[in-house]
C-alpha cells in the first residue's frame, strides 16, 4: 500500500498582498497547519508535490514577473519536491498531475492550500472524479470574503464551511491536520 500524497495548493504571496489591500481571509492559522503536513509527510518521506499557480491576465497577481508569484517561504518546496504550475484553477488541467500520481500507484490524496472555494475545490472536486481517495485538510485551507452576484456580502467563514459541507462525503473525506499526523503515526 503506497502513502499518501501530500498535494499544497497555491500557498503564494499574491494571497499576502491580497490581505494587506484590506481583503478578510478566515482560518489565520492555516499556513502554520500546512508548514505541520509538510514536516510529517517529510518525515515519512511520502510524496509531496507543489501546486502553483501562474496568471494569464494582464493584471493578475500571479503572473510569474509580479511578486505574488513567488511561494511563502514556509511552505517553498525541497529539493526533490516536484511543483507543477497549472494555469486554471484545477491542477488537473493542463498538468501532469494524474500521470505522476497514477505512475507512482498513489491513490490518496490530502489536499491543503489555498483557496478553499477555488483551486482547492476544484482540485478536490476533480481528485474524487477521477477515483482518488481524496481528503481535504479543512484548517489547512482558507478563502476570503466575497461579494455574491446578488450583492449579499459573504464572509469567509460561511464560505469555507460551505465549501467544506459541498465536498464532504461525495468529493472528500474532511479531515483535519491533526487527524492526518495521527493516521502517519498509526502507520
Amino acid at each position: 500500500m503506497s502513502l499518501p500524497a501530500l498535494i499544497v495548493v497555491d500557498v503564494q504571496r499574491a494571497f499576502d498582498e491580497w490581505e494587506a489591500a484590506g481583503k478578510r481571509r478566515n482560518n489565520p492559522e492555516a499556513v502554520a497547519r500546512i508548514v505541520d503536513l509538510l514536516a510529517a509527510f517529510r518525515t515519512k518521506r511520502a510524496p509531496i508535490f507543489h501546486i502553483r499557480h501562474e496568471g494569464t491576465k494582464p493584471n493578475s497577481s500571479f503572473l510569474p514577473s509580479r511578486s505574488g508569484y513567488a511561494v511563502k517561504d514556509e511552505a517553498r518546496e525541497q529539493d526533490g519536491e516536484p511543483v507543477i504550475v497549472k494555469r486554471v484553477n484545477s491542477a488537473f488541467i493542463g498538468t501532469d498531475l494524474e500521470t505522476r500520481l497514477r505512475a507512482a500507484g498513489i491513490t490518496t490524496l490530502v489536499i491543503c492550500g489555498a483557496t478553499t472555494n477555488h483551486c482547492v475545490e476544484t482540485t478536490t472536486r476533480m481528485a474524487g472524479n477521477l477515483g482518488f481517495d481524496a481528503r481535504l485538510v479543512r484548517d489547512a485551507t482558507w478563502t476570503f470574503d466575497r461579494v455574491g452576484p446578488d450583492g449579499d456580502a459573504h464572509s469567509a467563514d460561511d464560505i469555507h464551511a460551505m465549501t467544506l459541507s459541498n465536498l464532504n462525503g461525495e468529493f472528500a473525506r474532511i479531515v483535519t491536520t491533526g487527524e492526518v499526523i495521527a493516521s502517519f503515526a498509526a502507520k
